[in-house]
C-alpha cells in the first residue's frame, strides 16, 4: 500500500510540477511576461523547494513521516490550483514557490519510508517503480496542460490538474509507519563514508555537523550527487523549453507541441526506467550502476543533439523519444545508490541535501538561463544547446566514480580497504 499511495504522489507531483511548461505562451500574453520571466515561477519553485527540503529532513524524528508528507501533498495541490486565480506575476510567483515547500517534505522523507520498508537488495526494484510515476506524471502535465489549455484555457489547466491531490494526501495518513533503519543489521557499510565495518543501529539522527562531515567523506555520496546535479539542470531546461521549441521553431500547434512532449516522456521514460531498474537489478551492486548510469547519459547525450537538429516531424519525434529513452535509465540505480550509501540514521537528510544541491545547481538555474540566453540571442534554439553539454558532464562525473570507486563488494569483504 505505501509503494502505491506514494507513487501515486510521485505521479501528481510531476503533473503539477509541468503543467506550466505546457501553458507557458498562454500565461506569458495574458500576464505579459518576457521569455525569461516565464521561467521564473519554475526556478522560484525549485528555490524553495530545495531550500525547505533540508528542513523537513530535520523534522524527520521529531514529527511522524506520513504527516509531514501529507501534509505538503495538501499544500501543493491547493497552491497549484490557486495559481489558476493569479492576476499578475507577483501572485503566480509567490504560489508557484508554495508548491515547492509541499514538495519539498514529500521529496525529502519518500525515500527513506520506502527504505525502511525493504531491505537494500530490494531498494532498486521498488525505486523504480516509484520512479516509473516521474516520467507519466510529466507526460501528463505536458499532456493534460496542453489539452487543458486550449480549450479551457491555462486557469482551468491549473485548477483541474491540482486539486486531486487533496484526496491522496488523505490516504498517506492510512500507512502504517516502519521502524526507521529496520534493516540496518543486515547492512555491510558504515554510516558515512561508504566503507566496510560494523553494522549500525537505528539510533536518533545525527546533528546536522555531524552529518555534513560524514557526508564529506562519502565519495559514493558525492559522485552520484554531483552527477546528478548535471543531469538535472538538462532534464529541467529539456521539460521547461521543449513543448516551445516545437510550438516556436518547428511548426507545432499548442497543443500537438504538449502532446507529442508528453508522449515522448511517458514512453520513453517508461521504457528507460524500467530497463534501467531490471538492469540494476541484475547487476545489485552500486559501482556498476555508475557505470550504466553513465553509459546511458552519453548515448542520451548524442539523441538530444539529434532531436534539436532534426526538421522532419517524423525523425524529431524518434529522436525525442530515443533522448527520454536513455535519459530515464539513471532514475532507480541512482536513487539505489545514493539511499544505500548512508545510514538509516541521517537517510532523510542525506536525500534532503541531495535535493538542495541538485536543484541549486540543476533545474533552478537551467530554464531561466536558457530563456536569458534565447532573449539575448533572439534564438531559442542556442539556449537548447545547453542541455547536451551538460548531460556530457553528468555522464563524465558518473564515469569517474565507476573508473575510481572501489567495489562495494570488497568493502563488504575487507574492512580494510
Amino acid at each position: 500500500m505505501a509503494v502505491g499511495v506514494l507513487t501515486a504522489i510521485n505521479l501528481l507531483n510531476y503533473i503539477d510540477r509541468y503543467v506550466p511548461s505546457a501553458v507557458k505562451d498562454l500565461f506569458k500574453r495574458d500576464l505579459h511576461l518576457s521569455d525569461f520571466q516565464t521561467s521564473l515561477p519554475l526556478t522560484s519553485f525549485v528555490i524553495v523547494y530545495m531550500l525547505a527540503s533540508p528542513v523537513f529532513g530535520a523534522l524527520d524524528g521529531r514529527v511522524p513521516r506520513k504527516v509531514l508528507i501529507a501534509a505538503g501533498v495538501a499544500l501543493w495541490s491547493l497552491a497549484t490550483g490557486a495559481a489558476g486565480l493569479a492576476t499578475g506575476f507577483a501572485s503566480f510567483l509567490v504560489l508557484r514557490s508554495l508548491v515547492g515547500v509541499g514538495e519539498a517534505a514529500y521529496a525529502t522523507l519518500s525515500p527513506a519510508l520506502l527504505s525502511d520498508y525493504y531491505p537494500p537488495d530490494r531498494r532498486n526494484g521498488v525505486l523504480t517503480l516509484f520512479n516509473m510515476a516521474i516520467p507519466v506524471g510529466a507526460a501528463l502535465g505536458f499532456g493534460l496542460g496542453g489539452f487543458f489549455g486550449a480549450r479551457l484555457g491555462w486557469r482551468y489547466a491549473f485548477f483541474l490538474c491540482g486539486l486531486p491531490g487533496l484526496v491522496v494526501a488523505g490516504l498517506v495518513l492510512l500507512l502504517r509507519e516502519p521502524t526507521r533503519g529496520r534493516y540496518e543489521s543486515t547492512r555491510p557499510f558504515t554510516e558515512g563514508a561508504g566503507q566496510g565495518g560494523a553494522p549500525t543501529s537505528a539510533a536518533s539522527p545525527p546533528g546536522w555537523p555531524e552529518t555534513l562531515r560524514l557526508l564529506a567523506g562519502n565519495r559514493e555520496y558525492l559522485i552520484a550527487v554531483a552527477g546528478y546535479t548535471a543531469v538535472t539542470f538538462a532534464s529541467g531546461a529539456m521539460a521547461d523549453w521543449f513543448p516551445t521549441y516545437l510550438f516556436r521553431l518547428r511548426g507545432f500547434s499548442l497543443a500537438a507541441a504538449g502532446t507529442l512532449t508528453g508522449a515522448m516522456t511517458v514512453t520513453g521514460g517508461l521504457f528507460g526506467t524500467l530497463v534501467g531498474g531490471l538492469l540494476g537489478d541484475r547487476l545489485r551492486t552500486r559501482k556498476p550502476y555508475l557505470a550504466l548510469s553513465s553509459l546511458s547519459m552519453v548515448a542520451a547525450t548524442v539523441c538530444t543533439c539529434l532531436a534539436l537538429f532534426a526538421r522532419a516531424h517524423a525523425v524529431l519525434a524518434a529522436c525525442m523519444f530515443l533522448s527520454q529513452f536513455f535519459l530515464w535509465f539513471y532514475n532507480g540505480p541512482i536513487n539505489a545508490t545514493l539511499v544505500n550509501a548512508v545510514s538509516g540514521r541521517f537517510r532523510s537528510r542525506a536525500v534532503s541535501l541531495s535535493i538542495l544541491a541538485i536543484h541549486l545547481g540543476g533545474d533552478a538555474i537551467s530554464p531561466p538561463i536558457v530563456g536569458k540566453v534565447a532573449d539575448l540571442c533572439g534564438n531559442l534554439w542556442s539556449g537548447l544547446l545547453l542541455i547536451p553539454v551538460s548531460l556530457a558532464v553528468g555522464a563524465g562525473i558518473w564515469a569517474v566514480g565507476w573508473r575510481t570507486l572501489p567495489d562495494p563488494a570488497t568493502l563488504a569483504s575487507d574492512p580494510g580497504v
